[in-house]
């Protein structure tokens, strides 16, 4: 049998005020020197001050790298500041981890994940969206080697950072949907044990989505420990497959073609309620949860016109199409699609 490789975070610290460790942290995980310190505009502000102050209360020395978006463009800004550190941590939402994990990755040098978000599972998986001249595209990456997430950071974001992460996290359903129906029809491999895994998390969070608050820790720790736990069916699998299908493909095409598109997690939770309906499973059970946890389930609530929910259903299958899924390899008409998203209320 071919040998398979799994990279997981080797330490997850997760709690109220442990931004504060984060020298102490690097310097158990034997980190020397110089390290860089990749975060946003705001979020620098927000925990990356925080970070540099605890870095270098513990003698290292940080060179900070502020980034503005998710492209190769800044994945290289980011590599030309790695030289001689041991260690590059991104301080932020979504966009800085992906940038600082796949410079990182490419300069072959360990990665430690600090969210100040909960918006999507990149924050510990090994896989990097980053843009380019064609659009937005998943690249393998290292996983970070360390994640260190508070919560309290993390519970004041506003509500719909959270209420995204939730919206990630949901679309597992259809992922594993997804996942099933190209291991029967393809003979895809298939790992019972991440889809497990990543089933149970999705289970969970609609479980407890009526806890899911604006400013409460308890709510950023569910949702943080959620997201870890389906970044880590990704790396069992050794795939995203556990964690994006035809939901993502729907997200991924409105990326595209709308002129202002809503965060990832809410695109795939408006995508997991129609792709749901392909699949003959129950939508408004997702839906309904989404709804509670104060995440979008329409176009209007997305803040994209009808006309561009239509046509992203209509090229989604055209993303990655490597990936089976349920939308195959033809897609769906006009006609289909505008009747999908009618008839699940999205628009």
């Amino acid at each position: 049998m071919d040998s398979k490789k799994i990279q997981l975070p080797r330490e997850i610290h997760t709690g109220a005020g442990v931004i504060n460790k984060t020298g102490i942290i690097c310097r158990n995980l034997r980190f020397e020197d110089n390290i860089l310190v990749v975060s946003g505009p705001k979020t620098l502000r927000i925990g990356g001050e925080k970070a540099i102050e605890s870095l270098e209360a513990e003698g290292f020395n940080v060179e900070n790298v502020t980034i503005h978006e998710a492209s190769d463009k800044a994945v290289e800004k980011v590599q030309k500041k790695i030289n001689d550190v041991s260690a590059v941590l991104g301080v932020g939402g979504g966009k800085v981890i992906d940038v600082a994990k796949m410079a990182s990755t490419n300069s072959n040098i360990h990665f430690i994940s600090v969210p100040t978000a909960a918006s999507h599972d990149g924050i510990a998986s090994p896989r990097a969206s980053i843009r380019n001249s064609g659009g937005t595209v998943s690249l393998e990456a290292n996983s970070p080697l360390g994640v260190i997430a508070d919560t309290e950071i993390i519970s004041k974001a506003p509500i719909r950072l959270l209420a995204a992460g939730c919206g990630d996290i949901i679309s597992n359903y259809t992922a594993i949907l997804d996942w099933k129906l190209a291991s029967r029809l393809l003979n895809e491999d298939y790992s019972e044990s991440a889809s497990a895994l990543s089933l149970m998390t999705a289970k969970m969070i609609i479980k407890y989505s009526d806890s899911i608050k604006e400013g409460l820790e308890e709510s950023a720790r569910m949702v943080v420990k959620s997201l870890i736990s389906s970044s880590i069916a990704i790396s069992i699998a050794g795939t995203s497959r556990p964690a994006s299908g035809s939901e993502h493909k729907f997200s991924h095409a409105l990326d595209m073609i709308a002129p202002k598109p809503a965060l990832h997690g809410e695109q795939c939770g408006v995508g997991t309620i129609m792709m749901m309906h392909l699949h003959g499973e129950d939508w408004q059970f997702i839906r309904d949860a989404l709804k509670r946890m104060h995440a979008p389930t329409t176009a209007e609530e997305l803040g994209i016109d009808a006309e561009y929910i239509i046509e992203a259903l209509t090229m989604a299958h055209s993303i990655r199409k490597e990936r089976y899924t349920i939308l195959g390899d033809r897609g769906l008409t006009r006609e289909a699609a505008e009747k999908l998203a009618i008839k699940t209320e999205v628009i």
